[in-house]
Parts: C-alpha cells; structure tokens; sequence
C-alpha cells in the first residue's frame, strides 16, 4: 500500500517562500520556464522556480531506492518513523549516490551525473512539492549538494497534491521512454506491486511499464518469490536477508520463472525441486551459465547428493520424512509436500538462513563464522555437482552431435527433393550442376558408411543398410 507521510518541519513556511517565488516570476513577465507532467492521464504545465536546496527534502518514499533502504534495517526504521530528521535524511542521501547491487560502495553513475552538472549545470529541472518535497530529481539533488550549490531549480507541483499524486508523477516520469537512467530490477518490481495494490489490471500496468502482459506475471513471480525467501531465511537472532541482496540476479531469475512455469504442468514436484536449487544456487553467487546446467538432467542424475556434505544431507534426509496433515472433521490424513521437494526446501532453508547471517552486522563472531562455513560447504557441494554435470552434459552434446548432423541433412534433401519437382515444372532444372552434387553426395555417404562400420559389432538396421549400399556400390 502507498504510505502516507507527515508534513515535513517548516511545511508552512517552506509553502509561504514558494507562493512568493511563485508570483514573483509571474510579476516579472516575459516567458516562464515550464515543465510538463503527466497527471490523471492529462499533462499539466508548472512553473519552475529557484528554491534554496537546504530547505528541500528528500522524498523517503521514492521509487528509486525503495529496495535499497533494506540495505540497514537499523536505519530504515528510524526512516519510517521519523522520514524528516537528519539520520533519515542522510541515509536516503547515502543510498542515492551509492551502487544499487551494493549501498556500501559509491556509484560511478552517480559521480558521472555530478560531473556533468559541474560541466554543463543543471539543464533538467526537479519537481518539489508545495511542502518542499522533492519529487523528481533526488538524485541531483545530492550532487548538486556535494558540489556547494546553494540552490536548485524546480517545478512546483500544484498545492492540492496527495502522496498518491506524487507517487503517480514520479512513476509516470520515470517510465517515459527519455528517461536517462531506469529503475533498479527490485524497485521495478515494486513499483509494479505498488500499482496493483492501487486496483489496476495486469493489462493496465502492462501498458504503463511498456511491458507484456506475460512480463508483468513474470515479474509478481519473482518478487512474491524474493519475499517468500526473504521471509525464510530469518534466524533466531533476527537476520534476514535483504531485496537489495538479489538485485543483481535479474536473468537468473528470469530464467527460473520461466523453467518453473515450463515444469509445473508435467511434474509439479520436479519443478519444484529445480525452483529450490537453483535459488540457492543464485544466492550462492554462481553465475547464469552455470545455473543453467541445473536442470531435469541434474534432478535425474542426483548430482547434488553424490557431493553435499554429512550435515547438509542428514538436515535434508530428516525434513524428506513422510508427514501428513490432518483434515479437521473428516477424521483424514494428506500428505504434504513430497520427500525430494521437503529436502530441497529443507536444504534451501540452511542455505538462506547462513546467508543473512553471515551478513548480520550485530551478531557473534562465532555465530557468522559458522554461518560462513555452512555457506562455503553448500557453495563447494554445488560447484562440484555443476561441474559434473556440465562435463556429463558436454558428453552427451558430443554424442549427439553426428545424429544431429545427420538428421539436419536428411531435411536438407527433402527439401532438395521438392525442390526438384519444381525445377522441373517451371523447365529450369540444371542436370550437370545436379548430377556434380549428387557425386558428391555419393562421396559423402562413401566416407560416413566407412566410419559407421568401425566399432559397431552389432549394426542396427540404418547404419547395416547404409554399409551394404556402400558395399553394392563400390562392386559395381
């Protein structure tokens, strides 16, 4: 849902200066600077004024960062009680010029965009509200700060905006097709929640994202996914992993979501086997092509078991125990979820709960260190069991590669064979340009039907056929 936030301090006042502004630009005549913004489907114009950039504030609830404020759960709760004082204020000011797969590490972006307005100035104004709230231009808002600029200049959005306007502009300006820099994966997506919640069809916010509506259901997917395994991986000692700690596994996940709707129709438990462990293997930072080679051939192999150590299999093997549960009043049992999806799960679990606390801030050095060492058993077990199966995998491509070839061929000569018949209607057929190409032919299956015969001692009925042609014809 949209959250409300309270006036900022010196609301009042803050609105006298701007209404002052205000008239004193339209008193001064000549041509206003205007800048146009998408409202209620409608465009208003507003006028753009020069406010001093120490009385402006933040917006807490941009989209920009949404997933980021994760980053520090300490923090991001003194924003949400207090998004107006100066510890909240700079933390929103942290994450806007930090990189958005890691707050911790400044982003380059961000010093290429205060480059430019040290350069060139500022030539793209922001929004603010009447209350000085910054819509649009957060982000050069920092900079300009960071730069010693004393003032910034802004559109002033109309008096009567609610937060549900803001949000609504700020969404509307950042899905225009110019916009220089996009949203981050996570904060896309919960832009895409945040629609929904408001009531809109998936065909609506289809359209505003400039998506398909497939995209769309893809996209609630994965986040309702992300949330679940957040929600997972809490510990004991309140650790949990963050939205901002899968910003940078956007196609991996893309490309589960789309194993995972491919499977669940013909084997609803293989799917979601292949779901649990290729999660795990995203959070253990194994990159797309290798995720990849888990697949229905790694579930049928069992790869995984040959190479997970004793504390991790026996946590598996106890949570893959028979269980049911009781329907009230019926006096029955169900089972639950099958023993391979229960151990996947159980063994994803172990996996995600080592992951947030590893990171934890506030916990033990003994707590991290065995969190550490159950994350490093789980990555070791993984990476040999995907390193087996990419070498089994790259065997079997090299089997199949000559039926392959073959099969490919044998379309090519249907093909030819129609071909022919049309040449032949239309009197344009080339005898000695066919008769030079079917010598070669001749040539081809001479060469393969003497490597078909060696290491066979049992032939099928193909490969006797194509010896005894060869035979016949080297007779002649």
């Amino acid at each position: 849902m949209l959250r409300e936030f309270p006036p900022p301090p010196r609301a009042a006042e803050f609105s006298e200066l701007i209404k002052k502004r205000l008239e004193e630009v339209r008193a001064a005549g000549g041509t206003r600077e205007t800048v146009t913004v998408d409202w209620n489907s409608q465009q208003a114009h507003v006028e753009v004024i020069d406010l001093p950039l120490s009385g402006l504030y933040l917006n807490p609830g941009t989209h920009r960062i949404r997933a980021q404020r994760s980053h520090d759960p300490a923090r991001d709760e003194t924003l949400e009680k207090d998004p107006w004082s100066a510890e909240s204020q700079d933390y929103l000011r942290h994450l806007l010029q930090a990189r958005p797969t890691n707050p911790d590490v400044r982003d380059v972006e961000f010093d290429n965009l205060k480059n430019d307005l040290q350069t060139f100035g500022q030539n793209e104004p922001g929004l603010v509200t009447h209350d000085g709230v910054l819509v649009n231009g957060n982000t050069r808002a920092v900079a300009l700060v960071e730069l010693g600029a004393q003032s910034m200049r802004v559109g002033v959005l109309p008096e009567s905006f609610t937060w549900a306007d803001v949000y609504a502009v700020e969404l509307s300006l950042q899905l225009r097709q110019d916009q220089k820099r996009d949203y981050t994966f996570i904060n896309r997506l919960l832009a895409m929640e945040e629609q929904a919640s408001l009531g809109k069809t998936p065909e609506q916010i289809a359209k505003e994202f400039r998506i398909k509506t497939t995209t769309y259901h893809q996209a609630r997917w994965i986040l309702s996914t992300i949330q679940d395994l957040n929600e997972r991986s809490k510990s004991g000692g309140g650790a949990a992993l963050r939205l901002v700690d899968w910003e940078a596994a956007q196609e991996s996940l893309k490309e589960l979501q789309r194993l995972y709707v491919k499977l669940q129709n013909l084997d609803r438990d293989q799917a979601e086997i292949l779901k649990e462990w290729r999660l795990a293997a995203i959070l253990l930072d194994f990159s797309k092509t290798d995720i990849r080679h888990i697949d229905e051939e790694f579930l049928k192999q069992d790869y995984l078991a040959q190479t997970l150590p004793t504390g991790l299999a026996e946590a598996g093997a106890a949570a893959a125990q028979p269980q049911a549960v009781a329907v009230p009043g019926l006096g029955l049992h169900v089972p639950t979820a099958s023993s391979g999806v229960s151990a996947a799960r159980a063994l994803n679990d172990q996996i995600l709960r080592s992951a947030a606390v590893r990171n934890a801030p506030d916990l033990p050095d003994s707590e991290k260190a065995k969190a550490q060492q159950l994350f490093d058993d789980a990555k070791d077990a993984f990476d040999k069991a995907i390193e087996q199966a990419g070498r089994d995998g790259r065997v079997r491509k090299r089997k199949q590669l000559a039926p392959a070839r073959l099969a490919d061929a044998c379309a090519s000569i249907d093909q030819c064979v129609m071909e022919l018949v049309q040449a032949r209607t239309s009197q344009s057929f080339d005898e000695e340009a066919f008769d030079e190409a079917v010598l070669k032919l001749r040539g081809s299956l001479r060469k393969l039907a003497q490597q078909a015969g060696r290491g066979i001692p049992n032939p099928g009925d193909g490969v006797s056929w194509l010896l005894a042609a060869a035979a016949a014809e080297g007779s002649q």
